[in-house]
């Protein structure tokens, strides 16, 4: 835990204090490329001649650079950090100083990381994850240090850790680049695009261009409309799949160039990836609590698969689901050893476990939530369109709607298919999902309550979520649509102690 102190500890006053890198500075300025990109453009697009918009969005800039220019440089010149023999300070704050003391033994993670901007100038940001939950309090950061200060403070602060001999390969997973053929088969590869197209739609109309009103746009819509439609909607279907394709593999290579997972010693694991921003993790073994193989529709049809670590100290839930990334889409039986590696185990508890089925009653909410929540809507909204616009889309409701009820009852089918739970040894395993079906191997000493939670329409199905609270990952693991019956049993039996009292009352 980070603790607030008004003075250094006698350990602390030994230390030598040490100031960030002088480049930092120009890392603070980065956030200038996308006002004069825009600036740039909009002089080009005008031939030079800028309006008086334009020159007051120049001026509103200059402006904004001083200040945050000043205030940067008076926050570099007021921080100052130092590495003790049991503990990291750090003393920060412009109009209000604060000195923060990290103990040691508290630290769970190292991460440096390092942007492309980083990288030109020879800098990493250097995050230390605690022992604390999450959030700002969780974890100590150095924006920015040297490239060799920042190894020399990864190697010291993951250095108390007691070294030991590992049994087996230590390495768990290196890079492999025959994966690539997996990184398409997400569904960020049609998301993505559209991500990539409301970016630059942005950008455009930033710099006052209209996009609908460019002319080879209006002609692209003129001519899409215009031609036969069951060749032109699968053309661009088939477009936007082949430029998402060509996205997922720059984004994984990317992401997993050089990748290289392995325990550095037996209490700590640590992942090393990144091309133009370079990621290094370190993970404590008594924060990691678990693992989760993670199996995307898609890549789950191809035979791939995904693993992450459940671990404390990584911090919100969005850094954790990045940095506790253990491994990119790759073929299962690796997502498998990965899994086991991390775990320390010969093989993960999830392979060969008997899963424990949930209430048939599950498949109907499944099929009836798609039903609801899809294709009553989008057919719906079809008809509606059809009565005011054209017969066309009338036609179009009921072709959806026949093909959409036969998918939906296959999706729930799978869906409930993949539910179970059951105990393997001093692991929790649940089992859920189709579009993402998740394996989760979670330790049963990391549960720390337990929440029951059920809607009107679960109640009268006799069914309850059950949710695992951990101070790791996500911070709560669902069991979804257990029989409300043996709910409470299996929570007492999973993690005994914590809601025996209520059963007793009860």
């Amino acid at each position: 835990m980070t603790a607030v102190l008004p003075a250094a500890s006698p350990a602390a006053r030994s230390a030598h204090w040490r100031r960030p890198d002088a480049r930092t500075l120009l890392v603070q300025c980065g956030w200038l490329a996308a006002p004069l990109g825009s600036a740039a453009l909009t002089a080009l697009a005008t031939g030079g001649r800028m309006g008086q918009g334009a020159w007051i969005t120049l001026g509103a800039i200059t402006a904004a650079f001083i200040v945050v220019a000043a205030f940067g440089a008076a926050r570099w010149s007021r921080t100052r950090y130092r590495l003790t023999d049991d503990s990291l300070v750090l003393r920060s704050g412009v109009f209000h100083q604060r000195l923060r003391t990290v103990p040691l033994e508290r630290i769970r993670s190292v991460d440096l990381t390092a942007t492309p901007a980083h990288r030109l100038l020879g800098l990493t940001v250097v995050r230390a994850g605690t022992s604390a939950s999450g959030g700002g309090q969780g974890e100590i950061a150095l924006n920015a240090v040297s490239r060799s200060e920042g190894q020399r403070l990864r190697s010291a602060l993951v250095a108390k850790a007691d070294r030991h001999s590992l049994a087996g390969d230590p390495v768990l997973a290196r890079i492999d680049w025959r994966w690539l053929r997996y990184a398409p088969l997400t569904f960020w590869v049609i998301g993505g695009v559209g991500v990539a197209a409301g970016t630059v739609y942005r950008v455009l109309d930033g710099i006052g261009i209209e996009p609908w009103r460019v002319g080879f746009v209006q002609r692209a819509f003129t001519e899409f409309g215009n031609s036969m439609l069951w060749l032109t909607v699968p053309a661009a279907t088939l477009a936007v799949v082949a430029v998402g394709s060509l996205g997922a593999l720059v984004l994984y290579t990317e992401n997993w160039w050089n990748l290289r997972a392995e325990w550095i010693d037996d209490r700590t694991l640590a992942v090393r990836r990144g091309l133009l921003t370079t990621r290094a993790v370190t993970i404590e073994r008594a924060r990691l609590r678990g693992v989760v193989l993670r199996e995307p529709l898609l890549l789950r049809a191809a035979g791939g698969a995904t693993v992450h670590a459940v671990a404390g100290g990584l911090g919100d839930v969005e850094e954790t689901q990045r940095r506790g990334a253990l491994l990119p889409p790759a073929p299962r039986a690796r997502a498998v050893r990965v899994a086991a590696g991390a775990l320390q185990l010969p093989r993960p508890p999830f392979e060969g476990a008997d899963f424990t089925p949930h209430p048939r009653v599950a498949l109907r909410r499944r099929t009836m939530r798609g039903l609801l929540l899809f294709v009553l809507p989008v057919t719906a909204a079809l008809g509606i369109l059809g009565a005011l616009l054209t017969p066309v889309l009338l036609h179009s409701a009921w072709v959806f709607a026949l093909v959409a009820v036969p998918v939906v009852g296959l999706l729930a089918r799978d869906a409930y298919g993949a539910l179970g739970h059951a105990l393997s040894g001093r692991h929790l395993l649940v089992r859920s999902g189709t579009f993402s079906r998740d394996t989760l191997a979670l330790e049963r000493d990391a549960i720390a309550a337990w929440t029951f939670t059920s809607s009107p329409f679960a109640r009268r199905a006799g069914l309850v979520t059950v949710t695992a609270a951990v101070a790791a990952g996500e911070h709560g693991y669902r069991i979804p649509d257990l029989a409300e019956e043996t709910a409470a049993s299996f929570a007492a039996t999973a993690a005994p102690g914590i809601i025996e009292e209520f059963l007793h009352d009860a």
